[in-house]
């Protein structure tokens, strides 16, 4: 415990990483205070049904993205999903359509011209959902009367600017995260929000066992450490690597190579999932539309079925079409973000090889099969943990809330996000000759 307070010490004497962090904190700090605002003309004190219809089900999902926001019918009550639904979007697109094929391909200049894209169709999107959140606050409880100026255009229109506005400024919080702070700002806005929704659930799973002499201290004792072997079964996921040997020849004082004499060996790690969390934040916002669907086409036999079996987030074919797009979402994330041919061409360049593989494309086409190869079982061990939840709630009778945080998209991204900021943090620190938080706290010395 000593050098954990030694290594929290050693982060604040780092200028630029204490004042990252503290950048980091403000932010999030904002985009809470501002989840609590409820929108102008409705009264607050009128919102618990509200709450109750979002309380559960994959209204319950999109609540905890928001931490909250939803329920309060807050300025972020659309949360940062639009923004991810857009970058979804333009990322499919990009398979397809030539021009951000190109874009894709000039580096930093392309880079910035596809999020300005990324933006302006966040904005489409948050235009459409705006009024539909609107007008589906009676439905979901709202009374009339808390609507205090009535539910005309004089409500409608500048609440539709206040919502859109609102997640534009919550993208911007997760922007200037990335850019100025600590960790990806995105994820980090929505872990935020996931976590500030656990203690409630936990505080009702612990009444629900005790008082109701369900269970009692035992078996709330057995579901929490359950709960932390899933967590070290996401730990281990998010961690591990398969190491791919690489030998480079020793360099000459004049820059040539001794053919005979080998240099040192090391390795290309690459990740089990190398995704991280993203494609169950992609699966998640692509879940939301079965059951929107099944809704507009109540009227058919089909909608009916689509709108009460996606509608039930702990239900068979919800979590199937849902663990099917893990996988198929992992696989592509991969091949956009892992780029096998480019990491040969670099071997290449700096005179590395892998030991019984010619450089060059030879090199690409063995990365490639490999990152394939180890994929596979990575994106079945995401989609199970994903859907651990359902056999949870089917198995131990456990409250829905509390349910979500056994694995599901809750605790990966929670610990996906977790150990990325860490992993930021780590590289500060090493930088800055000490250890990091997964080692010792003492300094380290400098070669």
């Amino acid at each position: 415990m000593k050098k954990f307070f030694e290594t929290l010490s050693n982060i604040w004497k780092i200028e630029e990483l204490k004042g990252r962090i503290i950048v980091t904190l403000g932010l999030l700090l904002v985009y809470r205070f501002g989840a609590q605002v409820v929108l102008p003309g409705i009264d607050s004190t009128q919102l618990a049904g509200l709450a109750s219809s979002t309380d559960s089900g994959i209204l319950g999902i999109l609540n905890a993205f928001t931490g909250g926001a939803l329920s309060n019918a807050s300025v972020f009550a659309l949360g940062i999903m639009p923004y991810i639904s857009a970058s979804i979007v333009v990322q499919l697109m990009g398979i397809a359509i030539p021009y951000l094929q190109k874009l894709q391909k000039e580096g930093e200049s392309g880079r910035k011209t596809i999020n300005q894209i990324t933006r302006w169709l966040t904005i489409g999107i948050c235009i459409v959902q705006a009024p539909a959140y609107l007008y589906s606050l009676g439905a979901l409880g709202v009374p009339d009367s808390a609507f205090v100026f009535g539910k005309g255009l004089d409500f409608v229109i500048p609440s539709v600017i206040i919502l859109v506005a609102g997640t534009i400024f919550a993208m911007w919080l997760g922007e200037k995260i990335t850019d100025k702070g600590i960790g990806n700002g995105i994820s980090l806005l929505i872990m935020i929000g996931i976590i500030a929704t656990m203690p409630q659930n936990f505080v009702q799973e612990f009444i629900s066992r005790t008082a109701n002499n369900n269970g009692g201290l035992m078996f709330m004792l057995i579901e929490v450490i359950i709960w932390f072997i899933v967590i070290l079964l996401c730990v281990l996921l998010v961690m591990a690597t398969r190491q791919i040997p690489v030998q480079y020849a020793r360099r000459t004082a004049s820059g040539g190579y001794e053919k005979n004499i080998m240099g040192s060996r090391q390795y290309i790690p690459l990740k089990l999932n190398a995704s991280g969390v993203m494609p169950i934040i992609f699966a998640q916002a692509i879940m939301f539309a079965p059951g929107l669907l099944g809704k507009t086409f109540n009227n058919t036999a089909v909608g009916q079925w689509m709108e009460v079996q996606f509608q039930d987030i702990f239900g068979l074919a919800y979590n199937l079409l849902f663990g099917f797009l893990i996988i198929v979402f992992t696989y592509f994330y991969t091949a956009i973000t892992v780029p096998t041919n480019k990491m040969a061409d670099d071997l290449k360049r700096s005179g590395g090889f892998i030991p019984g593989i010619r450089p060059g494309k030879e090199t690409g086409d063995y990365l490639d099969k490999i990152m394939s190869l180890i994929t596979l079982p990575g994106s079945v061990f995401l989609a199970l943990l994903a859907v651990l939840p359902a056999v949870i709630v089917k198995i131990m009778d456990v409250q829905a809330g509390w349910a979500l945080f056994y694995g599901g998209t809750s605790l990966l991204i929670m610990v996906g996000v977790a150990i990325d900021t860490v992993q930021q943090v780590n590289s500060y620190l090493l930088n800055r000759h000490y250890d990091g938080l997964m080692k010792s706290g003492k300094n380290r010395k400098v070669a």
